[in-house]
């Protein structure tokens, strides 16, 4: 049953991401369309500004999810009652935190919204509704919890999804037919309060006896939350800091028109990314349960082979990226949006890099080592907000966008790819990472060299659609070939792909049998 459920969920969010990208760029594509890049650089720093709120969260959601998981299996309707409970007081004090952050923050926003003055648009208004939109997101949080944490992802899924599917649909409406920036995000709470409305009605039906029995949370469960409460903290910070701090700075020391045109490119890479990472995510289960009956020799082995598939994998994606990036730009959001083509190639090394921690975030989850680096987010977020400031400067004017990527490069190589994996190493395989450090900038520089290889191999043509297959075609013929070569001079490799695979169909077999066994006895 949990195996279905998993798939059942699975398929359901990768059919919703794709649904969902396609929608959002279409959006996207509208609002620059009937409004302009300038209310769309606009829209990027409101959403930048309430990921950077929304830090207030703290972590909290993931660690009493987290909590709830034990209790569900052993049947403990009260401990579950009452982690709900203590979910739904914090939840409802982090939107009052954010709702207050949120109009204190109000006046400062001529000073991030660099040359808003020539938009005709009150930024207070639309930023207080995009600000009521997030805070309302909140009163009904814990609810989509507890529906996740018996495992109906898929129920959540489709109501968000539903719900922002309806949201886009609206937004296309508006603009084409008011051309409002104001009613474009009204449409977003009328989507928020129609998601609380079904998730109201399904949560009361199929779990109304937990959220009506009243209990209180034991100590030892608090001890338990606060402990992970504290690593969720630091990595929700770094988090923020390196994930919104970019565009902030963009917008306010380069101008929300720079950061309009950024974040078409954002949003390619963004959407691309989150669909790769699904090859890792529902391997997750698979990996730690391997982890339990494996020696650390053996695990260290998959992990050498997850690194070298995460290579080849950003290998073909991102030098696709690049490959056509300025041409989706302008077939999909229009002529004189593109940037400067070191800003595409910085973007490009960037989000590479940044996939790079994949294979390593993944086991170091499923071994459970993400405390023991709770500091690293933090001096992570610090040194890129740092640099970035002070490349902004320090690069010539036009090329200050590069500058915000550069210093988020080297907080990544320098830090991140560092540290993560010395605390995987150390803590969950007892050894030493030098050999993984050495492969690991191997993969790096490779990638950097055959990206500027590719650069000036492509070809330029009038016709936008002729020079984008074009290059699309180049770019394959690099990563197949670097590919090919990659795994011709990694034996292991090849030998764990076969170990790994023989595993998961020899898992899948024991399923089978124990699942027509118990057949066998309900018949009888």
């Amino acid at each position: 049953m949990d195996k279905r459920k998993g798939l059942l969920n699975v398929s359901i969010s990768i059919l919703f991401k794709i649904v969902l990208l396609v929608s959002n760029i279409l959006v996207r594509r509208f609002l620059i369309k009937y409004i302009g890049n300038e209310i769309n650089g606009l829209n990027s720093l409101f959403t930048s500004l309430l990921d950077f709120l929304a830090v207030a969260e703290l972590g909290v959601g993931s660690a009493i999810t987290f909590c709830m998981y034990k209790p569900i299996v052993e049947g403990d309707k009260d401990k579950v009652s009452a982690l709900y409970g203590l979910f739904t007081k914090i939840y409802l004090v982090v939107g009052a935190i954010i709702l207050v952050a949120g109009c204190l923050l109000m006046p400062v926003l001529p000073y991030l919204a660099k040359d808003y003055q020539n938009l005709d648009v009150n930024l207070y208004l639309t930023f207080g509704l995009m600000l009521i939109s997030v805070v309302i997101s909140y009163i009904f949080s814990a609810k989509t919890s507890l529906i996740n944490a018996y495992k109906n992802n898929y129920v959540t899924t489709t109501i968000s999804s539903f719900g922002q599917l309806l949201q886009c649909a609206l937004q296309i409406i508006v603009l084409i037919y008011t051309g409002s920036f104001v009613w474009f995000l009204i449409c977003r709470i009328i989507s928020i309060m129609l998601q609380w409305g079904v998730t109201e009605l399904i949560s009361r039906k199929k779990y109304g006896e937990i959220i009506n029995n009243k209990q209180k949370v034991d100590i030892e469960t608090r001890r338990e939350v606060t402990k992970n409460v504290k690593a969720m903290f630091m990595h929700k910070i770094g988090g923020v800091l390196v994930n919104t701090a970019d565009s902030l700075i963009i917008s306010a020391f380069i101008g929300i028109v720079i950061l309009g045109k950024y974040s078409n490119y954002t949003t390619i890479i963004v959407a691309m990314n989150s669909v790769i990472i699904l090859c890792f995510t529902p391997l997750s289960s698979v990996i730690g349960h391997m982890c339990v009956n494996e020696d650390k020799t053996q695990i260290q082995k998959y992990l050498n082979f997850f690194h070298t598939f995460n290579f080849v994998l950003g290998l073909v994606f991102f030098l696709g990226y690049y490959a056509v990036t300025d041409n989706l730009v302008t077939l999909l959001f229009g002529e004189d949006l593109e940037l400067v083509k070191s800003v595409s190639l910085v973007i490009t090394l960037n989000y590479f890099i940044q996939f790079m921690r994949q294979a390593t975030l993944l086991f170091r989850d499923v071994t459970g080592t993400f405390y023991n680096d709770r500091w690293k987010p933090l001096a992570e977020g610090l040194l890129n907000v740092g640099l970035s400031i002070l490349f902004v400067f320090v690069f010539p004017e036009g090329y200050n966008v590069v500058g915000v990527l550069v210093a988020t490069i080297i907080t990544n190589v320098f830090i991140c790819h560092v540290v993560e994996p010395h605390v995987l190493y150390k803590y969950a395989f007892k050894s030493n990472a030098k050999k993984y450090y050495v492969r690991n900038y191997l993969y790096m520089v490779i990638f950097a060299a055959v990206l500027i290889a590719l650069h000036f191999s492509m070809v330029s043509n009038e016709n936008q659609w002729i020079e984008m297959f074009a290059n699309g075609g180049i770019s394959l013929l690099f990563s197949f070939a670097v590919s090919v070569l990659i795994i011709f001079c990694n034996r292991d490799f090849r030998k764990n792909f076969l170990n790994f695979m023989r595993k998961i169909l020899n898992r899948k077999k024991k399923t089978a049998v124990v699942e027509t066994d118990a057949e066998g006895e309900n018949k009888y």
